[in-house]
């Protein structure tokens, strides 16, 4: 596979400090012609499965042979591990703390490998510090990955386990199927677990949400304003929504929210 040059970002950072444009300034000295893309800083802090979910929603609309790093970490500096995954021609990295599990579900065929620290001593990284190793460590491998001078076999040991993810995936169960919500966008829409081949057999699908029964429609639009409503969204996820409001302030519910959509309406 050969390199594009993209190197995606995906973090928990958010945009008040220095740290993803730190990042990018270690990307560029070892590779300057790097194409750096932000996926998204604001990642829920310490909640790796929301990370995973959008890296795995949003890869495959980069090129091939790209780059994506994913940092949310809360054991960075601890012994847990750091994945490397190979697969659908494109380039992961994450520490192993579940953030790449949905990925790895949906690609059995993957190649997956652990970072082996003393592989990487070939890079004159240096010690890394104990708090960031999205500039001591991740930042630099992409580079030399994106640049085409590494690739993961060079520096990883192949393997066959990782933590699971921390979300549960989705239960068919009967004429139903029952997921959670995953994240909420900055409209204030619902997004699920729940992806549109689970419900497609459904003659009638139904979602059953904080008390509402709402059939699934085509679009925003096609609600009155101020009438909550469900959809499957432009990524293929069942989504709740409010017609020109915010429907997560407006029924107090966020991530984690158990979610049901079942064929037909309640009698």
């Amino acid at each position: 596979m050969k390199p594009s040059g993209v190197i995606t970002i995906t973090t928990d950072f958010g945009h008040k400090g220095p740290f993803a444009a730190i990042m990018k300034g270690v990307i560029l000295n070892r590779f300057p012609d790097a194409s750096i893309v932000d996926l998204i800083h604001d990642i829920p802090a310490q909640w790796p499965p929301e990370a995973g979910f959008w890296v795995s929603a949003s890869y495959r609309y980069f090129p091939t042979g790209s780059v994506h790093i994913a940092i949310v970490d809360p054991g960075v500096g601890t012994e847990r591990k750091i994945l490397l995954v190979e697969c659908d021609d494109q380039l992961f990295m994450a520490p192993d703390n579940g953030l790449l599990a949905q990925l790895l579900d949906s690609h059995p065929e993957a190649s997956v490998y652990h970072l082996d620290a003393k592989a990487i001593g070939q890079l004159g990284l240096g010690e890394a510090s104990n708090t960031f190793h999205g500039r001591d460590i991740f930042a630099p491998v992409a580079a030399e990955v994106a640049a085409g001078r590494l690739r993961f076999a060079d520096i990883g040991t192949s393997t066959n386990e990782w933590i699971p993810n921390w979300v549960d995936r989705p239960q068919a169960t009967g004429d139903q199927v029952s997921g959670v919500v995953i994240t909420v966008d900055t409209f204030g829409n619902l997004i699920s677990t729940i992806e549109q081949a689970m419900i497609e057999a459904m003659t009638d699908p139904v979602v059953l949400f904080a008390g509402l029964e709402l059939p699934i429609i085509e679009t925003y639009g096609r609600a009155e304003p101020g009438k909550f409503l469900a959809l499957v969204n432009s990524f293929g996820f069942v989504e709740i929504a409010r017609s020109e409001g915010n429907a997560a302030d407006s029924l107090g519910a966020g991530r984690g929210a158990p979610i049901v959509v079942r064929n037909g309406l309640s009698v």
